[in-house]
């Protein structure tokens, strides 16, 4: 259906739609099983655009809108939540960088982010801050026309992999008025990574600690002034709070969909399972609550398309419905299959697996909550 989308939106999205079905889809649970990080096939999207979707494009982005990004990362999703979710992180990183870089940091790193040449990851999450992400303590220490880094960034995806991290360090007082946002490049002296970690999903994606022991960055790297560092990272998160629901909810569809063509084969008790009324009115819910849940992010997104001042809010609204929405789908979407969907062969349990994680990422649910009531009460904290 179209929701009210124009031609270039359809397009747009049937362009990803068979993107994911020809190039992705067909290898996701190889991937899933090998942890093999598909860096070819994430080039191959980037050759379509896709590595900068909301990126000027003067130096090779598309151009498009957050809503744009919406479609694109539901579409890719129902091939891998996983890629696309790697995909929509290196998006997010990439905009920032055109966003609050100075001209010659955006010549010097947008055109390779581009084609995905080289890979960027996003460091806000420290071992002792993940929901408190102001407290963090990465330090950043002026020295001359350097920076010198010390501490650790935790649940990183890509690292390791990737070629650029921009990362949230305190160059400053306690707070988010301390922090500033640095981009260090890999082979950069004292940056290291921890072991890539056993994860319950996201399999296709490497995750590990970045590590930062005297690492001496060139203050050239520092996107924005110092201090507005907490801004540039809140400022991304908007919209990879939009991405990640879009993953989610593309994922679920993927699920809906395998249980829809299971239970139109499966018989029991005489019938096809699609016969029974129970079981029919189990879908009628999975698939009402995808298409509140679609309606409700392209609204999310318009906001922050136009910059409408509840767009933070509409966002964290997003992510925290979203993203539990599809979970609940897809968990249901396994029930629906019986003993058949606690097999990896089917593709479902690795969907459950895949977005439980996006119920924690880009802020928790219980963050969204909190970010939610701030704006209701009028609290300015």
């Amino acid at each position: 259906m179209s929701f009210g989308l124009d031609e270039d939106r359809i397009a747009i999205r049937e362009m990803a739609q068979g993107f994911a079905a020809e190039h992705i889809a067909p290898h996701a649970l190889d991937w899933d099983r090998d942890k093999t990080f598909p860096v070819e096939t994430l080039r191959a999207a980037a050759a379509l655009g896709m590595a900068g979707i909301y990126v000027r494009e003067d130096l090779g982005g598309s151009g498009l809108s957050r809503l744009d990004a919406t479609l694109i990362f539901e579409a890719l999703s129902t091939g891998c939540p996983t890629v696309a979710a790697f995909l929509s992180i290196h998006n997010m990183c990439a905009w920032m960088i055109d966003a609050y870089g100075d001209d010659d940091q955006r010549r010097r790193w947008i055109p390779s982010l581009m084609g995905m040449e080289r890979i960027a990851s996003y460091c806000l999450t420290e071992p002792g801050s993940g929901s408190d992400a102001a407290a963090l303590r990465t330090r950043a220490e002026r020295d001359g026309d350097h920076y010198v880094l010390t501490g650790e960034k935790q649940f990183i995806s890509g690292a390791g992999a990737s070629d650029l991290y921009v990362c949230m360090v305190r160059t400053g007082e306690a707070g988010p008025a301390g922090i500033s946002a640095i981009v260090v490049e890999k082979g950069t002296p004292g940056l290291s990574f921890g072991a890539d970690e056993r994860k319950m999903g996201w399999n296709a994606q490497p995750t590990r600690a970045v590590r930062f022991d005297g690492c001496r960055v060139p203050v050239a790297n520092r996107l924005g002034a110092e201090g507005q560092g907490f801004r540039i990272a809140m400022s991304g998160l908007d919209g990879g709070r939009l991405n990640i629901a879009a993953c989610s909810l593309g994922g679920a569809q993927a699920a809906l969909d395998k249980a829809l063509a299971y239970m139109g084969d499966r018989r029991a008790f005489g019938a096809k399972l699609t016969d029974f009324q129970a079981l029919q009115f189990r879908l009628a819910d999975m698939a009402t609550s995808l298409e509140v849940s679609r309606t409700f992010l392209r609204h999310a997104a318009s906001a922050l398309d136009a910059k409408d001042p509840a767009a933070t809010q509409l966002c964290a609204m997003a992510k925290r419905h979203v993203t539990d929405a599809a979970f609940a789908v897809a968990n249901d979407a396994l029930q629906l299959h019986g003993g058949y969907g606690y097999l990896a062969e089917y593709g479902v349990e690795k969907i459950v697996r895949d977005l439980r994680v996006h119920q924690i990422l880009e802020g928790t649910n219980e963050i969204m909550r909190v970010i939610i009531a701030r704006a209701l009460t009028g609290d300015r904290r």
